[in-house]
């Protein structure tokens, strides 16, 4: 298989982190460096920064409630990440992103294959958040909102706001754009002071408590790994 493909299903990245890690010179390929299009198999000896790709592992999956201030990189360019403050025993890596000042729902995984069909756009997959703003939202920023708001050069796609209540709601989103959320209140005048995400397509944040983790059943595992 291309070798973005064989270190995404073995769980070291996402492809497009792959490809970025073949591009910087960082994976090599029975000792020459590797090159983008490559064709790998597990004949063969992939390293990642001098360390052998390990072709079997147990499939995990990971829900964790991130606190404010967490970084959700596993890159140690920026501190506190996620390799901080998770002290799991093996390599994961996150599906998707919370920005910095964000809390709450995000999934980790070995299942680089997952991953990538989870944080593809055109599959519409549902985030769900808890959100508050400065000020109540009007019915016609709401109407107005869920139809679809021009940020970051494009339109949002539309979405579902429900159970406002004075200066909060919930949102559902099916795309992940840069700190979408805060961009689309702050289109309309209004500032975000806490956003929280309660829920990731059939995952739940449940009673995680903030700056922990629980592994997904294999029962979850297998809801997530048959949506399309």
């Amino acid at each position: 298989m291309r070798i973005n493909r064989y270190l995404s299903y073995y769980g070291i990245c996402s492809r497009r982190e792959a490809d970025r890690l073949i591009a910087s010179g960082r994976v090599s390929v029975n000792g020459r460096i590797a090159v983008l299009g490559d064709d790998v198999s597990d004949e063969d000896e992939v390293l990642v920064d001098g360390k052998a790709v390990e072709t079997k592992h147990d499939e995990v999956i990971l829900a964790y409630n991130k606190p404010k201030g967490v970084i959700c990189t596993t890159s140690e360019k920026e501190h506190p990440n996620l390799n901080d403050v998770l002290d799991y025993p093996e390599r994961v890596f996150p599906i998707g992103r919370l920005d910095k000042d964000s809390t709450g729902l995000i999934l980790l995984t070995n299942d680089g294959m997952l991953a990538d069909e989870l944080m593809r756009g055109r599959n519409d997959h549902e985030k769900e958040y808890v959100v508050t703003t400065d000020k109540p939202l009007t019915d016609d920023v709401i109407r107005a909102m869920e139809q679809g708001v021009p940020i970051l050069d494009t339109m949002t796609k539309p979405c579902k706001i429900f159970d406002r209540e004075e200066k909060s709601f919930h949102i559902i989103l099916t795309q992940g754009l840069n700190r979408q959320i805060r961009r689309m209140c702050e289109y309309f005048g209004y500032k975000v002071t806490s956003l929280n995400r309660v829920r990731f397509v059939t995952v739940s944040l449940d009673d995680i408590p903030s700056g922990t983790y629980r592994k997904l059943t294999p029962e979850e595992i297998s809801s997530l790994s048959h949506i399309n």
